[in-house]
């Protein structure tokens, strides 16, 4: 039973996402998109929050290092870039009990509440107690601009 309770709450949480994205991507306000700082095995960029231009773009290729990502509230997305160029991004609630992860190193988008790790480059669970891994979310490069899809 209770697994089949948390497939209706995850199924939930991707619609309310789907939801978010949808609305940010239609014309919706660039400020709506909040992120939040962008994490790394380096050191994180400097500077205030990263500008972005375009319609629905929520960041700049350049906020996002290769092997780490950027991890945004409002919709609770993770993008990353696990090779150079190559950029992907993950519902940032966390399979295990719907935590935000809160932060990307050395290609492993980490949850702070159980110690759940994912791959960044498919959302694969790397290190428990999650069991199921972070869904896929559709993110295209515009220029150098981060659109979600």
């Amino acid at each position: 039973m209770d697994v089949q309770r948390r497939t209706v709450l995850q199924t939930g949480g991707l619609i309310a996402v789907g939801g978010l994205v949808a609305a940010c991507s239609s014309g919706g306000s660039e400020s709506a998109a909040t992120p939040a700082p962008a994490t790394t095995g380096a050191a994180a960029p400097s500077g205030s929050a990263p500008a972005t231009s375009g319609a629905g773009a929520v960041a700049q290729t350049s906020d996002i290092p290769v092997g780490g990502g950027l991890i945004i509230a409002e919709p609770a997305v993770v993008i990353t870039q696990p090779t150079a160029g190559e950029f992907k991004a993950f519902t940032a609630i966390c399979t295990h009990q719907g935590c935000l992860v809160s932060e990307v190193v050395n290609n492993e988008i980490i949850c702070p509440c159980h110690g759940s790790r994912f791959s960044a480059a498919d959302g694969a669970v790397l290190t428990g107690p999650a069991q199921t891994p972070l869904t896929a979310a559709g993110v295209t490069v515009d220029g150098g601009s981060v659109v979600l899809t």
